[in-house]
């Protein structure tokens, strides 16, 4: 397998008005940098990150014009994942019998009917969390302890850039936060929950535009809000070096983290199997530990560092092409 990382700076992206306009830019670096390393493009499938145009049920999804128009599209939620399914049509159109497919994007809802009440009815609530990894993640986990994944009630917490926790219920995630604008714990980049009268309240005092506020809640919110960066590394550093700061802002995301964790215990009636951690910051010794004590208690816990996002999109198109499973259509 061929793992590669393009990266991309602000300084590069900053000529684009809108994500959707980088396509073109981030497709013809991947072009270059296969042909630059041999690759010969007589690939079965190119499957990408779906985008987050419509919710859908979790699988396997043809990529089809409809779901290009939808994500091309005015919608409220734009975020680089918006690229995948554009980019892995394009390529794949101009290969022989070549097919395109997304898989468990960030929309994925299967939301029970309790979950998608909130308190007023000008709202209703919505998911946007980490579906691909959160699903990998707990295949893995009833592979390694002998047991199918729709024969087990787990919460799986992604602590990434957003922090997106979900109740798998026999294989559906009948509930699961907003992980990206505005619900549950805060995170290096989201502010998570906000009270919402003082929100209210910011937003008609003339001290900033919408969308200074919509990046106050998710992009430059969280850790970075309050410590001027992301990176849980420097972040440690500085606690190291007594930062007490630094300590009680992180103390407070864990707690925040752990107490949203265990309130997905009252979805699956206190019949947990398992917690799952996963994610960067799954990675962070001084993170993971102290979570651990707040919700040891509920059910045993295992971690899984990073994300297995690339695999996971590897094995969903293989799955289909092997006959194992059958891709949906995007309508």
């Amino acid at each position: 397998m061929l793992l590669r990382s393009i990266k991309h700076s602000v300084e590069e992206l900053s000529q684009f008005d809108d994500v959707t306009e980088q396509h073109e830019y981030r497709k013809k670096l991947i072009i270059d940098d296969l042909t630059r390393m041999g690759c010969e493009f007589h690939f079965s499938a190119v499957v990408g990150r779906g985008g987050l145009a419509k919710p859908v049920e979790g699988g396997v999804y043809e990529i089809n014009e409809k779901m290009i128009a939808d994500t091309k599209a005015d919608h409220n939620h734009k975020h680089a994942c918006d690229l995948g399914c554009i980019i892995s049509y394009e390529i794949a159109k101009d290969i022989p019998g070549c097919r395109s497919f997304i898989a468990d994007p960030g929309v994925v809802d299967e939301l029970n009917d309790y979950a998608r009440i909130s308190g007023s009815p000008l709202m209703k609530r919505i998911c946007i969390w980490h579906a691909l990894n959160q699903r990998a993640i707990a295949r893995r986990y009833a592979n390694e302890i002998g047991k199918e994944y729709e024969d087990l009630n787990l919460i799986i917490c992604h602590l990434g850039g957003g922090i997106s926790i979900a109740a798998h219920e026999k294989g559906r995630a009948v509930d699961a936060n907003n992980a990206l604008d505005g619900e549950g714990p805060f995170s290096p980049e989201r502010a998570g929950s906000l009270p919402a009268a003082d929100l209210i309240r910011l937003c008609f005092s003339g001290k900033y535009t919408e969308q200074q506020l919509l990046k106050r809640v998710a992009g430059e919110a969280g850790l970075i809000a309050h410590l001027g960066t992301n990176d849980m590394q420097e972040i440690e550093r500085r606690i190291a070096a007594g930062d007490k700061q630094a300590e009680l802002v992180v103390d407070a995301m864990i707690y925040h983290t752990a107490k949203n964790i265990v309130a997905e215990s009252a979805v699956l009636c206190g019949k947990v199997d398992a917690i799952l951690l996963t994610g960067g910051m799954a990675r962070s010794q001084y993170v993971i530990s102290r979570l651990r004590k707040r919700i040891d208690f509920l059910a045993p816990t295992h971690c899984y560092p990073g994300e297995d996002e690339m695999e996971a999109l590897a094995l969903n198109a293989l799955a289909v092409l092997t006959g194992k499973r059958e891709a949906k259509t995007y309508e």
